[in-house]
């Protein structure tokens, strides 16, 4: 049986754009709920928290009409006051373009402002930056390093790439066992695409012994989710499984419940 993979083509299961950090950022949290012209006052005041908070909402265009040039602006403003998630919010702006010429180089600088302060969606970023070679030179074990750290902090799409990164000997040594190690570190917060990579382990004894009863229940679980390989997976793995093994990974999907 050939299961779906989506290693070593690493573009195809990272997010399409960089990690930004929410308005609800534990920094900016009091703001979440604020009437926006409060927002926008003590933004106007020069509150770093303000200004990320109503970057965040002219950026998403919650309540107001999306401007992402205006977003920038005002990321800009609170990241040159060193507000982390707004550093890496413009970091994102200029990776893609959006609000900002596009500028790479730029979008590295502000991604590693962030994570030098501990920030995991920017130490994703960077790290993926490193990846691609996207506005610093490719390095995959620089990568690796910056994944790590977020991963460690238990951040989920840096461990799920983690775990790519050792199970396909990507700027690390291959080692399937760590790879999965830090697939199921992501699955179990609910993170769709290590749920699909941890059932293939499974169903494949790759990494850990064979049992297609826990592959099938973490295809079912990142199936739900939208994960289209897994879908595709499953369709796969019922073919050979008995009805009690069905049985029991539809039981095993059913009782799981995501660690926070």
């Amino acid at each position: 049986m050939r299961f779906l993979r989506v290693f070593p083509l690493l573009a195809l299961i990272l997010p399409l754009a960089c990690n930004r950090s929410p308005k609800s950022a534990d920094k900016a949290q009091r703001y979440a709920e604020r009437p926006i012209a409060e927002v926008q006052a003590d933004a106007a005041d020069g509150v770093a928290d303000a200004q990320f908070a109503l970057g965040a909402i002219l950026d998403q265009g919650q309540g107001v009409p999306k401007d992402e040039v205006n977003a920038a602006w005002w990321y800009r403003k609170a990241a040159d006051q060193g507000h982390a998630e707004a550093q890496n919010n413009l970091g994102s702006m200029y990776d893609q373009g959006q609000g900002v010429p596009k500028n790479e180089v730029e979008a590295v600088k502000w991604f590693r402002m962030a994570a030098d302060q501990g920030l995991p969606s920017a130490q994703y970023n960077l790290g993926d930056m490193f990846y691609k070679g996207q506005g610093v030179p490719k390095d995959e074990v620089e990568a690796v390093k910056w994944y790590r750290m977020a991963a460690d902090q238990g951040f989920p799409n840096a461990q799920d790439t983690l775990g790519i990164h050792y199970e396909g000997g990507l700027g690390i040594p291959e080692n399937e066992a760590e790879a999965v190690k830090w697939y199921r570190k992501a699955a179990d917060q609910g993170f769709a695409a290590a749920q699909g990579h941890l059932g293939v382990m499974y169903a494949l004894g790759h990494g850990v012994p064979k049992d297609e009863t826990q592959g099938y229940k973490w295809m079912l679980l990142a199936g739900a989710q939208g994960d289209e390989p897994s879908r595709r997976n499953i369709q796969q793995i019922e073919l050979t499984l008995s009805p009690e093994q069905r049985i029991e990974g539809q039981r095993l999907a059913r009782e799981f419940k995501p660690q926070k």
